[in-house]
């Protein structure tokens, strides 16, 4: 009744064709029940033959995607495909629409059916419904143009397919997905189309790609009225969502704004901020290059002294964590000369001087620093570090002397704690006093970082190893894993040797073993060294 009422109080003067067949079946029909009934079927056929009788071709593919949506909800795939394809009988003014509809109905009952793990309808009707995808997805692209959001659309479902099959097809139709959706952006004053393709194009790890089109999606909308605050809630948004591509290039344009409208006091905060979203964090999303990025944009703007110590130190361990050492020395440097007292002081000086000798093969100048340590007398996991460092130089460097007196030193000030250190300074003596050599692990590393003839294997490119987390509590559990790049080797598998050393905690891990996991029992900065070896000789080194 509400149904047939309401476009009647809108235009008395025509009545539309279900009104008219309902006063017909009121003045046939005696009984109400059966009236009513009628009427809502004859209502029911109206609407339906009707659904996308609608002037704008927009309006059918939203009344589409919401109707669709329902059926997906459900998982009612078949039902679906049925109810779409008994309205191409019907509307043939939005056939292209239809189409894509029923080749993403397709494609998403195939993805259900491999999520669920039902096989058997997979294996008997999945190559049907593959060919269904590519059928009615080609039919909306034949039937419409760039300019037609449902064109990219179904060239994107088209892509899917083929890149989900892995076949030859898959780059040539990425190519025309990318042209058609940068095409439609030109006429389209909506810019949802471009981050929807850049979204999935995304999720295949095509950066270069998605990139591209989160670059023309990010003009559009700067190019639109779209405030600084909106800007800002938009990347922030983005990041939450974990989209880090789309956000950083929101706050590239946001940045850009911001810095030729804020004065200096106000816009360092703000850049300050959006940094330490980026820089490394245990947990979250995270982009150390870009958080160095806007450290650089800070140090460009108000130079050096616009960094307070908790700044400094966040951008010299983010660029650490970055493994961009040398300039991270640079940055601990910093903070060494500026903030000589403050709480990270003796940890900038333990990092400076590992990065010395163990990056940059300065042996002097990092024993300068691991002896500005080891002369405090505040007792900390750096100072019984810097002892350690100390005596393991003077036993690789055969000064046996000196090697005893920094590791006895160190037992005598360590007393009953620091235990992992205390473990490997027994360890050293005993290979001094049984006139032993370095543990072979270690002793590679420190030939392979030290040696001048070593240089080129010291290279820190063709090795690699991560960490999870970095930041790790007592006797969390830290997650180790390396990567090298051996060159070619024909068909045949190379076999590597993985030889670690240094701080391992209580892991022992076997050379043949890339990954492990360990933990730690005492504070401090720990060091993990890592020798990749095949039968063709060094490979290369890493250390964190």
């Amino acid at each position: 009744k509400g149904i047939l009422e309401e476009p009647h109080r809108k235009a008395k003067t025509k009545k539309i064709p279900a009104q008219r067949q309902a006063e017909k079946i009121k003045m046939k029909t005696k009984n109400p029940r059966s009236a009513f009934l009628l009427i809502c079927a004859f209502a029911f056929l109206f609407l339906t033959f009707n659904f996308l009788r609608a002037d704008d071709s927009t309006d059918a593919y939203t009344k589409l995607k919401e109707t669709t949506a329902g059926y997906f909800k459900d998982n009612k795939y078949n039902e679906c495909a049925d109810y779409l394809k008994s309205l191409t009988q019907k509307d043939g003014a939005n056939a292209s629409t239809i189409s894509y509809f029923i080749a993403l109905t397709r494609y998403n009952q195939l993805k259900y059916l491999e999520e669920s793990q039902n096989w058997n309808e997979y294996f008997s009707s999945g190559q049907d419904y593959r060919q269904q995808v590519g059928t009615y997805a080609q039919e909306a692209i034949d039937a419409t143009s760039a300019k037609d959001s449902v064109n990219v659309y179904a060239r994107l479902i088209l892509w899917r397919l083929h890149k989900d099959q892995g076949d030859a097809m898959e780059d040539g139709v990425l190519t025309e997905l990318v042209n058609a959706a940068l095409e439609n952006a030109k006429s389209s004053e909506d810019a949802r189309l471009l981050k929807d393709v850049a979204d999935q194009v995304l999720l295949y790890e095509d950066k270069i790609n998605s990139r591209r089109l989160y670059k023309a999606y990010v003009e559009k909308l700067a190019a639109s009225k779209i405030s600084d605050e909106e800007l800002s809630s938009s990347a922030s948004r983005f990041y939450e969502e974990q989209n880090l591509e789309l956000s950083e290039a929101l706050y590239d344009v946001y940045i850009g704004r911001i810095a030729v409208n804020l004065p200096k006091e106000k816009l360092i905060p703000v850049l300050a901020e959006i940094a330490k979203q980026f820089t490394y964090k245990p947990a979250g999303p995270q982009d150390m290059f870009y958080a160095e990025k806007v450290f650089a944009k800070i140090e460009e703007t108000a130079g050096k002294e616009a960094f307070d110590e908790e700044l400094l130190y966040l951008r010299a361990f983010n660029l650490e964590k970055d493994k961009d050492f040398a300039k991270s020395k640079d940055v601990y440097l910093d903070l060494i000369n500026r903030f000589p007292q403050g709480p990270h002081i003796n940890e900038a000086i333990y990092k400076t001087g590992m990065i010395y000798v163990y990056v940059l093969a300065d042996l002097k100048e990092g024993r300068n620093y691991f002896e500005k340590l080891a002369q405090k007398e505040t007792i900390d996991p750096q100072v019984i570090s810097a002892f350690y460092q100390l005596g393991l130089l003077s036993q690789w460097d055969n000064d046996v002397v000196k090697a005893k007196e920094y590791y006895n030193k160190l037992i005598e000030i360590a007393k009953d704690g620091y235990a992992g250190k205390l473990g490997l300074t027994k360890e050293r003596l005993k290979e001094i006093e049984e006139s032993k050599p370095l543990e072979y692990n270690l002793k590679s590393f420190l030939d392979v970082s030290l040696k001048q003839e070593n240089a080129a294997a010291a290279d820190m490119t063709k090795a690699d190893f991560k960490l999870t987390p970095y930041l790790v509590k007592k006797d969390e559990n830290l997650n180790v894993s390396a990567s090298a790049s051996a060159g070619e080797s024909g068909c045949m598998p190379i076999d590597l040797q993985y030889l670690w050393s240094g701080d391992l905690g209580s892991a022992k891990p076997s050379p043949d073993q890339h990954a492990f996991e360990t933990n730690y029992s005492d504070s401090g900065v720990k060091q993990i060294n890592l020798v990749v070896v095949s039968a063709a000789g060094i490979v290369g080194r890493s250390m964190d």
